[in-house]
């Protein structure tokens, strides 16, 4: 006989399991032409990017990152050592591949703003809408990573697509909550000043509270960057091409160089972005 003061009772499991699996199934069957559109507008966009960041010289790339990290920071050698810092990602052989990385980071983020944006601005709004946000967005922050990957390989299969997908779901909610957060901080007393001057919702929102949120709103943007980035090595289990896949190359084939010369290409990777955008932010500030 089962001892229920130990054990938890057999008999109040509930399962969870196969009623998502149904749904996923119903769905990827019923509904497979609909992803089919979806997957060729997000392959198609995906591509787009990688043409447009391949096009660009390697040495502009360089000259680039280095004025930008430049201009930011407001200090030349910060902006002598991203430059050498990128540059050392061509010198490990590694070029091509961080063009791949940035490319599938750079569509997930634009796609993640595309989404996380409005909704941020539209729950700011209102607090019901705050309320009930925050537990969808804990929970898509704390769910295991590789748990997107299982319905966005079902729907879309393996690649870029369902890569692009997974980092999306992963990277978009601090765009989401720091920037409800940061336009729900800006001074009422502001807000009713440019609403006693006759300024509409829409007015006040793109006049005065987004450009006074802007700094938070750019911090959340980074953190939705950097998400973004974390998701390199995950999303190559699924087909992602890049430093990523290098990574698990390496992992699979015990070839420690390799996989640790990709891993400190994507450490860079991640360090650039991190430090540009936020410099960007401290030049919003002031």
């Amino acid at each position: 006989m089962e001892n229920w003061f130990t054990t938890f009772p057999e008999v109040l499991h509930i399962d969870i399991g196969t009623p998502i699996n149904q749904v996923i199934l119903y769905l990827s069957k019923n509904y497979g032409v609909v992803f089919d559109i979806i997957k060729s507008l997000l392959l198609g966009f995906t591509q787009s990017i990688q043409y447009v960041v391949e096009f660009i010289p390697w040495w502009l790339i360089v000259i680039g990152v280095g004025v930008w990290g430049w201009k930011t920071n407001g200090r030349p050698v910060r902006g002598v050592v991203f430059s050498c810092l990128i540059l050392s990602i061509g010198f490990m052989g590694l070029w091509q591949l961080m063009l791949e990385t940035i490319s599938l980071v750079i569509a997930s983020v634009l796609i993640s703003l595309c989404i996380g944006f409005p909704i941020g601005v539209l729950v700011s709004g209102s607090d019901k809408a705050n309320q009930a946000s925050r537990p969808i967005l804990d929970a898509m922050q704390t769910m295991p990573t590789f748990v997107y990957l299982i319905p966005a390989v079902m729907f879309f299969g393996l690649g870029q697509v369902p890569a692009v997908i997974a980092t999306t779901i992963y990277a978009v909610p601090p765009v989401i909550r720091l920037t409800s957060h940061a336009i729900r901080q800006v001074d009422a007393e502001v807000v009713e000043a440019a609403r006693s001057f006759g300024s509409t919702w829409g007015q006040t929102l793109i006049k005065v509270q987004i450009p006074q949120a802007l700094p938070t709103i750019m911090a959340g943007v980074n953190q939705t960057i950097m998400m973004a980035v974390a998701m390199v090595v995950t999303c190559a289990m699924i087909g992602a091409k890049g430093l990523g896949m290098e990574v698990l190359i390496g992992i699979n084939r015990l070839e420690i160089g390799r996989g640790f010369t990709s891993g400190v290409a994507i450490v860079i990777v991640a360090i650039i972005i991190d430090r540009l955008t936020q410099g960007f932010s401290v030049a919003k500030k002031q």
